[in-house]
């Protein structure tokens, strides 16, 4: 079990409700982008709780509903492709991850954000933290509840598009992904800002 002591800093600091903000999607080349916002109680201890990509989807499933009935407070956001290319995938994120965070029910007094970038317009203190999900348990349970909800949404989308086998790669850039968009061009899930879309539109 991956012991997750970097939290209890915030807590000896006087914070309270400490949120761990993470995403899933941001380098896909089609679907949405989703982010979790989840604050735990300050002691809690779940087995088994690490990095969403390292665990196996069965674990995350299994995980995802422990966090969910053990969380103080949770939130997830989604935002589509076509707001990805009309705003960029980072504008996005930040937008997922700020309606996140204002939907908790609990009002958290820090957020904690996985990688370098702080959330702009986001009233409450924060900090990055690189590889967080690696490093927080809050970060890590929002990463494990992100990646499930979108990977759901993938194989949901698969079932509609079935020819680029989104229930397989959730919409990276595989080369079997690559092959069907040469031969059949975009769907309306695919982000036509990215590369190598873009070229394949143009």
């Amino acid at each position: 079990m991956v012991t997750f002591s970097f939290d209890s800093s915030f807590y000896d600091r006087g914070y309270d409700a400490v949120a761990g903000i993470d995403e899933a999607g941001r380098g896909p080349l089609a679907g949405p982008v989703v982010v979790a916002a989840v604050i735990l109680p300050k002691d809690i201890i779940i087995q088994d709780l690490n990095d969403s990509k390292q665990l196996s989807p069965k674990k995350r499933e299994r995980l995802f509903e422990i966090i969910k009935e053990r969380a103080s407070a949770y939130a997830i956001e989604t935002v589509d492709n076509e707001t990805i290319d009309k705003i960029n995938i980072l504008q996005a994120t930040f937008l997922a991850m700020s309606r996140a965070v204002l939907r908790l029910r609990v009002k958290p007094d820090f957020c904690l954000i996985d990688g370098n970038r702080k959330v702009p317009n986001l009233s409450i203190n924060q900090e990055t933290v690189i590889s967080g999900d690696a490093k927080s348990a809050r970060i890590a349970a929002a990463s494990i509840l992100a990646k499930v909800i979108r990977d759901r949404m993938m194989a949901d989308y698969a079932k509609q598009y079935p020819i680029y086998g989104f229930e397989t790669h959730k919409g990276y850039g595989t080369k079997k992904h690559i092959e069907a968009l040469e031969k059949y061009g975009p769907c309306p899930l695919h982000r036509l800002t990215f590369a190598p879309i873009s070229n394949i539109v143009s």
